[in-house]
């Protein structure tokens, strides 16, 4: 029997959700709460209009009638007006990677975490893709699960990166192989508390059993402590402790010791990703890999051959001696001070955006020496600025736009130093995200 389902938000997850819904036989409503949005367009966005219908602006009670539950977008937060509706009407309310999870097949891998995710995921989907015929990465990573739940079959493998945003509202999501990579402050936001935000990130092993494997950060000592409670079988991985059992860093070797026997796997300096946290992230993307049964040898090889994913530490080009690097997607202080760490030389950086209620202090005091002069943009430039003062940083400067960021950059920047595009703060109220951002930046870099 068919079900009505509403989905909340017109973007490309939900857009994706209903039509995966159509696919199914099932009935789409999908709602957003912009009325200044064209009901036409959105419906023609689909194949089969007669079994999706569009509401917009306000969500009234009698909008759902006969609805059995709604998917919500990652994009809109909990406490949403009309998410009181819902829970008014007992409407359960599932994230659009459980409606996926509810159709998928075959294995599947979840990797969520504060910093590394995108990075980590394409990795991992790389190395499968090397040794198994249909493999799908999706998730946050920019392309919905939903878009690709119905292709995926017994033998197929997926790897998914998974946000808090989309954790929030799982009920039975369940992965083989687990993964969280670090947790520090971000997204304060939506999720209100430090407590709040892990409890989300933890939930990824909910469902897990102890048939299923968890790979966790070592030196993460919240992530070292879940290790010890949850279900599913811990695999850790750490770049700073020898571990009697796991990956770990040998000098510059990666190993995996394991039940006793100790395995070199890859010398850093084959890598082509820069920086300790991808030492981390390629140790992570190594275990999960390893657990879906992929041999070590194909591993390897994967491995020494992945470039930089875009807008992660992305070397852009080299302008009058001087290296540009995009960095866009690093939207929070953390993401940003592994950045900085991962430029050999004197950087120049640029930073600033929208505020995420983040603290700059960590992030200002990882600079040592190594950052000559900030250039920030945006809603936080002020904030930055002061915060930067306060630790006694005044190398700081303000630009309007991108174009003239990278232009002071040029001006101020000695052959044999770095520019760094590495905000510290999401893109939204000057870019519409921080794909867009990088992009920007880049154009704006090779036209110098």
């Amino acid at each position: 029997m068919s079900q009505k389902i509403l989905v909340a938000g017109s973007g490309k997850s939900g857009i994706a959700a209903s039509r995966m819904i159509l696919k199914t036989g099932d009935e789409a409503v999908l709602y957003d709460s912009n009325d200044a949005l064209k009901e036409d367009e959105l419906l023609g966005k689909f194949e089969e209009k007669d079994k999706i219908s569009v509401i917009l602006g306000e969500l009234k009670k009698e909008d759902l009638k006969d609805i059995s539950f709604c998917v919500i977008s990652p994009g809109i937060g909990l406490d949403a007006p009309f998410v009181s509706v819902l829970k008014e009407e007992n409407i359960p309310i599932w994230s659009e990677i459980q409606l996926a999870y509810h159709h998928a097949k075959g294995k599947l891998a979840a990797i969520t975490g504060t910093n590394g995710k995108t990075t980590t995921t394409a990795l991992t989907g790389a190395i499968l893709k090397a040794y198994y015929e249909h493999v799908y990465i999706v998730g946050n990573i920019g392309i919905p699960y939903t878009q690709e739940a119905l292709n995926t079959t017994e033998d197929s493998v997926t790897v998914a990166e998974v946000s808090s945003f989309q954790l929030e509202t799982i009920t039975d999501f369940r992965p083989e192989v687990s993964a969280i990579l670090n947790i520090t402050p971000d997204h304060l936001n939506r999720h209100k508390t430090m407590e709040c935000y892990i409890k989300v990130k933890e939930s990824i092993t909910a469902n897990q059993t102890e048939q299923d494997c968890c790979v966790l950060n070592y030196d993460d000592p919240v992530l070292r402590q879940l290790g010890e409670s949850v279900k599913p079988r811990t695999v850790y991985f750490s770049s700073r402790t020898s571990l009697k059992e796991g990956y770990c860093m040998d000098g510059d070797m990666i190993i995996r010791n394991q039940n006793g026997i100790r395995e070199e796997i890859v010398n850093i300096h084959e890598l082509k990703l820069l920086g300790r946290h991808n030492h981390e992230n390629v140790m992570a993307a190594i275990a999960i890999a390893a657990e879906l049964k992929v041999p070590m040898e194909v591993i390897k090889k994967a491995v020494c051959e992945f470039q930089a994913v875009e807008h992660r530490i992305e070397f852009v080009a080299e302008k009058a001696g001087v290296k540009y690097y995009n960095d866009s997607k690093g939207t929070n202080p953390d993401a940003a001070i592994q950045a900085v760490k991962a430029m050999p030389g004197a950087t120049i950086l640029i930073a600033g955006g929208y505020d995420k209620n983040s603290e700059y202090d960590e992030w200002i005091e990882s600079f040592d020496g190594k950052v000559k002069y900030m250039v920030l943009l945006g809603q936080t430039r002020e904030k930055i600025a002061e915060c930067a003062a306060k630790h006694g940083f005044t190398n700081v400067m303000y630009a309007e736009d991108m174009q003239e960021a990278v232009s002071v950059c040029a001006s101020y920047a000695n052959r044999g130093d770095y520019v760094l595009l590495s905000p510290a703060c999401a893109s939204w109220g000057m870019f519409r995200c921080y794909e867009e951002r990088g992009e920007i930046f880049k154009e704006c870099v090779r036209s110098l």
